[in-house]
C-alpha cells in the first residue's frame, strides 16, 4: 500500500491554506474530490476505506482519459498497478458495473464501455435542464452558510487546478466540477434529485469526451454566476445562472458529436 500512498499530493496539497474547514456533507465532498488528485487517492489506514479509494482512483483516472474508452482492465493487473490487494479492486469494479462505468467480460476482466452516444448525451442535457436550474433555485433559499462555504471552498480549489497543463489535472477538475454541482443539489435540500442527478454520472462522461482546457475557464466563470446568486438568495438568478452554465456547456460538448457525423459513438479518446 505504500506505493500508492505516496502519489498524489503534487497537483493540490496546500488547499485548506486561507479557506474555513467543512464539517458534515459539504466536508465530505470536498474531502471526496481531493482524494481522486494526480494518480488516485491518499490513502487510509482503515481497510474499509480502501474500495472507496479504489474507486475514486479508477474515476479520476478515466476522467483524465489515462484509462481509454473500450481498453480492457483486469482485478490483477490493477492489484499491481495500485500495491493493493484483489479484494478492494473487486468491490469498486462491481460499484462501477452497477453505475455503468465498466462491463465485465466473462473469464476476462472488465471493458471500459465507448464514449457516450449523442442521443444519450442530448437525454442527460435534458434531464440536467429540468432539475439543476430547479435545485439552484432551491439552493439559493435553503443553503446553510457552511454549503455555501463549502461551495466557495470548491471553486477556488478548482481554480487551482486550471493552471494544470495535464490530462490529470484536467481530470481532477472534472471531479471538482462534479462535487460543486452535487453541493448545489445537496444544499436545496431534495435527496431524490440529488439522487437521479448522481446517477446519470454527467461529468464522468463529459469530461471523457474531449481533453480542453478552454473548457475549466469557461465553466470556472458560469460557476461564480452560479455561486453568487445563491450567496445572495436570489433565487430567480440562480436558476437562470444554473440554466445558462448547462445550456452553454451543452454547446461546447455538441461540437463533438457534430464533428464525428455519421457515427454513432465518439472514436475512443476523442
Amino acid at each position: 500500500m505504500g506505493q500508492w500512498s505516496s502519489r498524489c499530493q503534487q497537483v493540490h496539497g496546500n488547499s485548506k491554506k486561507g479557506t474555513p474547514e467543512l464539517d458534515g456533507e459539504a466536508g465530505r465532498e470536498r474531502d471526496r474530490a481531493r482524494r481522486t488528485d494526480v494518480d488516485g487517492p491518499t490513502l487510509g489506514k482503515a481497510s474499509g476505506r480502501l474500495a472507496d479509494e479504489v474507486y475514486d482512483t479508477l474515476l479520476a483516472q478515466l476522467m483524465s482519459l489515462r484509462i481509454e474508452p473500450r481498453s480492457r482492465i483486469t482485478i490483477d493487473a490493477l492489484a499491481r498497478d495500485l500495491g493493493v490487494s484483489q479484494t478492494p479492486i473487486r468491490d469498486a469494479l462491481n460499484r462501477m458495473e452497477a453505475d455503468g462505468l465498466v462491463v465485465r467480460i466473462p473469464h476476462a476482466g472488465y471493458r471500459i464501455p465507448p464514449q457516450i452516444t449523442r442521443s444519450r448525451f442530448e437525454d442527460m442535457l435534458e434531464v440536467r435542464l429540468l432539475l439543476e436550474p430547479a435545485a439552484a433555485r432551491r439552493a439559493a433559499e435553503r443553503a446553510s452558510a457552511e454549503q455555501v462555504a463549502g461551495m466557495r471552498q470548491m471553486l477556488e480549489e478548482m481554480a487551482g487546478l486550471v493552471e494544470g497543463d495535464s490530462h490529470l489535472a484536467y481530470g481532477a477538475f472534472g471531479l471538482r466540477d462534479a462535487a460543486f454541482h452535487d453541493l448545489v443539489a445537496h444544499s436545496a435540500g431534495n435527496r431524490v434529485v440529488r439522487e437521479a442527478l448522481g446517477r446519470l454520472h454527467t461529468h464522468v462522461h463529459l469530461f471523457r469526451l474531449l481533453y480542453d482546457t478552454q473548457v475549466t475557464y469557461l465553466a470556472m466563470g458560469e460557476h461564480e454566476e452560479v455561486l453568487a446568486a445563491v450567496a445572495a438568495r436570489d433565487p430567480d438568478a440562480a436558476a437562470y445562472a444554473m440554466r445558462r452554465h448547462i445550456l452553454l456547456s451543452g454547446d461546447r460538448f455538441r461540437r463533438l458529436f457534430d464533428e464525428a457525423e455519421g457515427t454513432d459513438d465518439l472514436p475512443s479518446g476523442a
